[in-house]
């Protein structure tokens, strides 16, 4: 049997995706299922839903820390977002589910024209698309994967806004099959129009890696650094203070490079414990 790596993007998907699109009654009964847990649960916080365009198409770039994150993008404004998910993610009923909440599948870790000319077309349809810069999760608390392209180029291509967006507190969301009760925030930043850069010689790299990351990665510690009720209430009484403190010391975000998909850090780690074995044989 092929792998899902090499069997080809199911063509079904970018067709609806492109077409038909987000089943409205799955969407609104899913939203309406799901926005009050998650903002109840996770105590979901959410700033800037103002620099989302009302209307029109812009890409909104999130730094990425589970699996959830769409949800939660999904769950802090009111329009539908699209977004790019896992070509794993597709075999099986899940696939349909997502498939109709408005997923469409991609290749990470090469070059995949399908996905980029399915979210291109939802963007000349007027929709707003979800693409994680970081290209995978990095589960690091206090720290962001350096980002690829993908995002910027589409948005200088197809001349739409990008909103650069930060997500905290999703990292290790998960205690077994049930989610930790923590507090997530969502924050999206002012867009940022691509057209300012048409005569700028290297636009796509100037737009991620000096406009847009930055952003994300200085509103990333912010949050960290921002101290919740328990630690507020503590530090009004006098107690706190070192709670606080500690808070903000570990609220400094570092970049740790390109953090390769998961499917390729197993077969890496798989490949080291076998050397190790095969060490230890010899001796």
């Amino acid at each position: 049997m092929r792998s899902l790596r090499r069997s080809p993007t199911p063509q079904r998907f970018h067709d609806r995706a492109r077409g038909r699109g987000v089943s409205r009654p799955l969407y609104g009964a899913m939203r309406g299922m799901l926005v009050p847990p998650l903002r109840i649960w996770f105590r979901m916080r959410i700033a800037g839903a103002e620099n989302i365009p009302a209307q029109g198409a812009a890409i909104i770039a999130p730094n990425h820390k589970s699996f959830l994150d769409a949800f939660f993008i999904a769950a802090a404004t009111r329009r539908k977002v699209r977004y790019m998910a896992k070509i794993e993610l597709f075999p099986g009923p899940l696939g349909w589910l997502f498939a109709r909440l408005g997923a469409f599948p991609v290749r990470r870790g090469e070059s995949d024209v399908e996905a980029i000319t399915t979210a291109r077309t939802i963007l000349e349809q007027g929709g707003i698309v979800v693409m994680f810069p970081e290209g995978t999760r990095v589960e690091h608390r206090d720290a962001l994967g350096a980002p690829h392209h993908g995002a910027g180029r589409l948005a200088i291509d197809a001349g739409v806004p990008i909103v650069p967006a930060a997500i905290a507190g999703t990292e290790r969301l998960w205690l077994g099959p049930f989610p930790k009760p923590r507090r997530v925030q969502v924050t999206f930043l002012p867009a940022i129009d691509p057209r300012e850069l048409d005569d700028h010689p290297d636009a796509v790299a100037d737009l991620i890696e000096r406009r847009v990351w930055p952003q994300v990665q200085r509103e990333y510690g912010n949050q960290l650094a921002r101290p919740g009720v328990i630690v507020t209430a503590l530090t009004a009484l006098g107690l706190g203070a070192g709670l606080l403190a500690r808070r903000q010391a570990k609220a400094h975000t570092r970049i740790v490079g390109i953090v390769p998909p998961g499917r390729v850090r197993r077969r890496a780690a798989r490949g080291r414990r076998l050397a190790r074995l095969r060490e230890l044989v010899r001796r």
